[in-house]
């Protein structure tokens, strides 16, 4: 009996010993790598603009490992090729996050693609930052809420559409313009109502609207109507692509009113000869002197044999930076915390000082470039 209390009393000590040891410290739980997910548009209508994006994603995460990485994590870039289309966005999307294990997204491009891709990266709490996708709907859900996870680091066709409208009512006089769109597409739907909604508050007219379909190379049913119509200006808020088709006819037909368009029109493959006389809005040019662009620029062409950066490329950059800046502030892998950095960060980019508003939409200065002499020059800068 005496044999059995000790042995009782033994047991007991040895629970309560080991109640008040410390617990063993948990394996770390920082990260060795992080991965960012690339959605680039490599294959498509607009495979320009997919290399610039790889490319200049690439180049911060680059420019970062060379730092020592984030949060002591090596960064690992994968590159998905979403085509610039929904589905096939949508699927890269998924692979991205649900086989490779990415907890960050920088793209995609297209606003057309990137809506139904915000809505998988805010389902699944993974943080999206496309650099170029302008439709406000890419960031705002169905009812006008702004969507936590999603971030973009371009203005909105809202703004752009009111600068576009602004500039050709005072700086090139206009007060008619003619206005063409490809109604399915978003991105430019977005901006040719924009523009058609300021332009006539300013006291504008729209003196006509055509549209056209993505896969149409004929515009000279259009271009007929914009020759009898005689507008101060044509709106082709497009992709280069079509630009390139829609400005050669034009020529041809001796249509001399300037046409004026997005940041859609930046790329290497314009036609500057057809485009020549016209202006688009953009989010930086090369040609500007300022220094972050000026070392952006030297550090791109050394590392891609010469090859200039488009805005496509300087975007994705500045996305990159600032997602990579988010984690860093956040002192965690966590999506939830770096979307929360993200919204209350500042960022020094190359396309301008940069925060972000109430939905996740940068308030920075707006560009604007003028097609001459084969070239696409810098022509100024206005704040929206």
């Amino acid at each position: 009996m005496r044999a059995f209390k000790f042995l009782s009393v033994l047991i007991v000590l040895t629970m309560l010993v080991a109640g008040c040891a410390p617990a063993a410290a948990p394996a770390s739980s920082a990260p060795t790598e992080i991965k960012i997910g690339i959605l680039a548009p490599l294959s498509g209508p607009v495979p320009t603009f997919g290399l610039s994006t790889k490319e200049g994603a690439l180049q911060a995460i680059e420019e970062w490992n060379a730092k020592g990485g984030v949060l002591g994590a090596k960064i690992v870039g994968l590159v998905e090729d979403s085509q610039c289309t929904p589905d096939p966005a949508v699927n890269a999307a998924n692979k991205l996050i649900d086989q490779d294990g990415v907890k960050y997204i920088v793209g995609e491009v297209c606003s057309k693609a990137s809506i139904p891709v915000s809505e998988i990266a805010n389902q699944k709490k993974v943080v999206q930052i496309s650099g170029t996708s302008t439709n406000p709907d890419v960031v705002r859900d169905a009812s006008g809420k702004v969507k936590p996870f999603t971030f973009v680091a371009c203005y909105n066709d809202d703004t752009q559409g009111r600068m576009i409208a602004k500039f050709a009512m005072e700086t090139l006089g206009a007060k008619t313009a003619f206005v063409m769109l490809d109604q399915a597409n978003d991105y430019v739907k977005g901006l040719a109502e924009y523009f058609t909604k300021y332009f006539t508050e300013m006291g504008g007219t729209v003196v006509g609207t055509e549209t056209y379909t993505a896969k149409d190379t004929d515009f000279s049913t259009i271009l007929a109507k914009v020759a009898e119509a005689k507008p101060d200006v044509v709106v082709l808020p497009d992709y280069y692509n079509v630009v390139n088709l829609v400005t050669k006819q034009a020529k041809e037909k001796g249509i001399t009113a300037p046409f004026v368009g997005g940041d859609g029109w930046d790329s290497p493959d314009l036609d500057a000869a057809a485009a020549d006389g016209g202006y688009f809005t953009n989010h930086y040019s090369p040609t500007e002197n300022r220094p972050a662009v000026q070392t952006f620029v030297g550090n791109y062409k050394a590392k891609y044999g010469g090859k200039q950066p488009d805005a496509l490329a300087a975007l994705a950059y500045d996305a990159t930076n600032m997602l990579l800046q988010a984690i860093a502030d956040a002192g965690v892998d966590d999506p939830t915390k770096v979307a929360e950095a993200m919204a209350k960060g500042k960022f020094e980019a190359v396309s301008g000082s940069i925060t972000f508003d109430d939905f996740h939409t940068p308030i920075k200065p707006v560009t604007i470039v003028q097609v001459t002499g084969g070239l696409a020059q810098f022509h100024s800068q206005v704040m929206p």
